[in-house]
């Protein structure tokens, strides 16, 4: 025999509790969450639904049971010691119409009290019909653990924004659709709340966004403000495969995530295809977001997504983020100009850093004292170090090379120019600095750890 589970209104409406003892306490506590109008019936109570009575939370009517405290209740609960007690307020529930539970006594009862878990509005119940109610009770912790528990503050905005669609959008199988969007996704504060637009334009105008999101070096606290607010509310991350999970793990639990970076120089995903899923999820109104390392623009190949989804008509926003070469001169402490020695910055990757004679971008020469940063420098720098020897860059200029900036296996190497590739690879990924301004970190380093040494010596 099935059972129809409901989640019956009470609040207002009278409910009986016959018995008042430790069996029916549990009752009562369920019911008082209701906002029911409870009145117990018990010659005797002990001392907690007495308190409960002097703070008005109930009534409580000082002897036994009788026929006539059925009249007009909603709900009944027997729960006394005494099972023909019981079972005579089921039998005469029963015959006036009233839903009874008579508490451990499956036969005698019309329905059964779940366990449930609660997150605000929305609550898990679980029943066995009675059958092993430690079994659903079980059941309630394990779900009760792996919930979030800031369901109850999202479901109260996510209400909130149901209303607002109910109210301004006429009915039909594409509010429907809109109203099941919703309920996948993220909501956020801010006015520009990807979700709150979506729900509140037209339905023929309906389309998602792609937002083109630097991730930052890889610390989840060198994320953008706005960067962070978009990716808590996206239905889809396209991901670099150097974005930690540290990261990722900000995406909402319902997001689909997909990997589509390169792992050693080889392609996990051909570019193409990264052009085609951002477009074809974005189509299907779903907030893509696309989260590239560092900066989306420098060294990411946005210019292809953007003019893809240029052609694609796709509406798109670009969200910056702190590029790598910042996190290393963070790391080693150093400027990346300075006014006595380095008035600008070069970025290049190592294919770019080392162009040959006959690449056009070689024939305007930088300025000798500007600082260069390469990205993606490689595993071996000698052909790199020979290449500016040879442009004439001095041997003795300071490098330095910063592996994971930014990230708990943060390191980095001091280096001249000649002696740049004359060490192991560095760990991958990694970023070259190279500038008269890396002295100024290195001397930074050259301090502390000399204050290290002094500091660690043996008392004498």
């Amino acid at each position: 025999m099935g059972l129809l589970p409901i989640f019956l209104k009470l609040d207002g409406r009278r409910a009986l509790v016959v018995g008042a003892g430790s069996v029916a306490l549990d009752k009562i506590a369920s019911l008082l969450q209701t906002g029911a109008q409870l009145r117990v019936v018990a010659p005797a109570a002990n001392p907690e639904i007495r308190q409960l009575t002097l703070e008005g939370k109930l009534e409580w009517i000082e002897r036994p049971f009788a026929s006539t405290d059925l009249d007009g209740n909603a709900i009944v609960i027997a729960a006394t010691n005494a099972p023909e007690v019981n079972a005579q307020v089921y039998r005469e529930a029963v015959a006036r119409g009233i839903p009874a539970n008579s508490v451990d006594d499956p036969p005698n009862c019309d329905f059964f009290f779940a366990s449930v878990v609660n997150r605000g509005a929305l609550q898990v119940a679980i029943s066995t019909a009675g059958e092993s109610p430690a079994l659903a009770q079980q059941l309630r912790r394990e779900i009760d653990e792996q919930l979030p528990r800031d369901l109850a503050p999202w479901l109260q905005q996510l209400g909130q924004l149901r209303r607002e669609v109910l109210a301004t959008h006429p009915p039909g199988d594409a509010r429907r659709l809109l109203l099941h969007q919703l309920a996948r996704r993220a909501l956020c504060d801010f006015a520009l709340c990807p979700s709150r637009l979506l729900a509140r334009a037209p339905l023929d105008q309906q389309s998602a966004k792609v937002y083109l999101v630097g991730a930052g070096p890889g610390d989840p606290d060198l994320l953008t403000v706005k960067a962070l607010r978009i990716l808590q509310a996206a239905d889809v991350v396209l991901h670099d495969g150097l974005v930690p999970r540290a990261i990722l793990d900000l995406a909402p639990p319902t997001a689909e995530l997909i990997d589509v970076g390169k792992r050693c120089g080889a392609k996990n995903i051909a570019q193409e295809e990264i052009n085609a899923l951002l477009i074809d999820y974005a189509r299907a109104q779903r907030t893509v977001v696309r989260l590239k390392s560092g900066d989306p623009l420098l060294f990411s190949r946005a210019a292809e997504e953007i003019a893809a989804l240029n052609r694609a008509g796709v509406a798109f926003e670009i969200v910056p983020g702190i590029t790598a070469a910042f996190a290393a001169a963070a790391a080693i402490r150093s400027p990346l100009t300075s006014r006595s020695s380095a008035s600008s910055v070069i970025f290049s990757t190592a294919h770019r850093a080392a162009a040959q004679p006959d690449d056009q971008a070689s024939l305007a020469q930088p300025p000798r004292d500007a600082t260069r940063v390469v990205y993606m420098p490689g595993r071996d720098l000698r052909p790199l170090a020979q290449q500016w020897l040879d442009e004439g860059l001095p041997a003795d200029l300071p490098c330095a090379v910063v592996s994971h900036a930014a990230q708990p296996g943060q390191q980095f190497r001091f280096s001249t120019l000649a002696s740049l590739g004359g060490t192991a690879p560095d760990p991958a990924p990694s970023l070259l600095i190279a500038g008269w301004v890396v002295s100024e970190g290195r001397d930074w380093t050259q301090t502390v750890l000399a204050s290290l040494l002094v500091h660690s010596a043996p008392l004498r």
